[in-house]
C-alpha cells in the first residue's frame, strides 16, 4: 500500500512509519517543515497543504495535533482543540476533493470521549461524557465529515493510555517509581484504559486494511485497571513500592483541570470493534504490557 501519514515524528507516527515500512508499504509523511524525499507539505494553522501529491494514495493516517500534557490554560485549550479539528478538517477536505482520493483514512481520537464514568464498561456504541476531552474528541471526529461524505472509509482510532518507554505518560512515571515514592493517584479506584504502543501500532495498521472497520473503535487493551492496580504492578515490574498516595487536592491544586480530567477521572473502555474484526492483542495484561515496554522479562 502506499500511505500518508501526519504526526510522523511523534511516539505513535514514528513507531507506526517503521512498521508500515518493514512490512512492506510505502508511506509519505506530510510535515510542517520544508519537505525533503518521501515528505509532503502542509500547515494546518495557516490551512495550507499540497493537495496536488495526495492523489492516489491507498490509505491515510492522522495523527497529528497538540500534546494534551500540561496545564490547560483558556490558550492551551484552545490550541488542543483547534490543531485537531482544524488539521482534520483540512486533510479531510482536500482527500475528498480528490480525483484518486484513499480508501481508508484513520483519524486519532482518544477513550476521552466517554469522560468521567466511574466502572461502566464503554464499547464504541456508549454516549460521549461532559468535560473538555469529550468535547475535542467529539469535534475532532465530527471534523472528517468530509472524507466520510465522499465515500472515504473513515476509522476514528480512540486510543487509551499508549504505554511505552520513549515517550507518553509512562516516562513520567518512572522516575518516582524508582526511588521508591510511586503510588495511587486520588483514590485509586478510577480506571484507566491503556495500550502497548505495539499493539496500538499494529491496530492502526489492521483498521486500515479491514474493510469492514469503520466508525469509532477503542484501541485500548481488554484489560482495564485501576488506577492503584496499575501501581502496584508498574511497582512490581520496578520492584518498589507503591505506596506513596499522591491525594486528589494535590493534583486539583498543582494541575488544575488537566489533572481532574486525565488523573482523577475513570474511563473503563474495552476493544469490542476491534475483537469482532477478529484482532489479537500481544500484550493483552498489563504486567506483560509493563515489562515487555520496560525490559522487564
Amino acid at each position: 500500500m502506499r500511505v500518508l501519514v501526519t504526526g510522523s515524528s511523534g511516539l505513535i507516527g514514528s513507531a507506526l512509519v517503521s512498521h508500515l515500512e518493514a512490512g512492506g508499504h510505502t508511506v509519505t509523511r506530510l510535515v510542517r517543515s520544508a519537505p525533503r524525499e518521501g515528505e509532503v507539505r502542509w500547515d494546518p494553522a495557516a490551512g495550507a497543504i499540497d493537495a496536488g501529491r495526495l492523489d492516489g494514495y491507498d490509505a491515510a493516517v492522522h495523527l497529528a495535533g497538540e500534546t494534551i500534557a500540561g496545564r490547560w490554560t483558556a490558550a492551551r485549550k484552545a490550541r488542543i482543540l483547534t490543531s485537531r479539528v482544524h488539521g482534520t478538517r483540512l486533510l479531510s477536505a482536500s482527500l475528498a476533493g480528490l480525483r484518486h482520493p484513499p480508501a481508508v483514512l484513520a483519524c486519532a481520537s482518544g477513550v476521552g470521549f466517554y469522560g468521567d464514568r466511574g466502572e461502566e464498561t464503554l464499547t464504541e456504541e456508549s454516549a460521549p461524557g461532559s468535560g473538555f476531552l469529550p468535547q475535542v474528541a467529539r469535534s475532532w471526529e465530527a471534523a472528517a465529515d468530509p472524507a466520510r461524505a465522499a465515500g472515504i472509509r473513515v476509522a476514528h482510532l480512540r486510543f487509551g493510555v499508549v504505554l511505552s518507554r520513549r515517550g507518553g505518560a509512562l516516562p513520567r512515571m518512572l522516575l518516582p517509581f524508582r526511588l521508591g515514592l510511586g503510588g495511587p493517584i486520588g483514590s485509586g479506584g478510577q480506571f484507566i484504559s491503556w495500550v502497548a504502543l505495539d499493539d496500538a501500532v499494529r491496530a492502526i495498521a489492521y483498521a486500515i486494511e479491514r474493510e469492514g472497520l469503520a466508525g469509532p473503535i477503542n484501541v485500548a487493551a481488554p484489560d482495564s485497571v485501576t488506577n492503584r492496580d496499575f501501581a502496584r504492578t508498574l511497582g512490581r515490574v520496578l520492584r518498589r513500592p507503591a505506596f506513596c498516595r499522591v491525594p486528589a487536592w494535590v493534583v486539583r491544586t498543582i494541575m488544575g483541570e488537566m489533572g481532574r480530567e486525565l488523573l482523577l477521572s475513570s474511563t473503563r473502555a474495552v476493544p469490542a470493534r476491534l475483537a469482532a474484526a477478529g484482532f489479537s492483542f500481544r500484550y493483552p495484561g498489563l504486567e506483560g504490557a509493563l515489562r515487555h515496554v520496560l525490559g522487564k522479562h
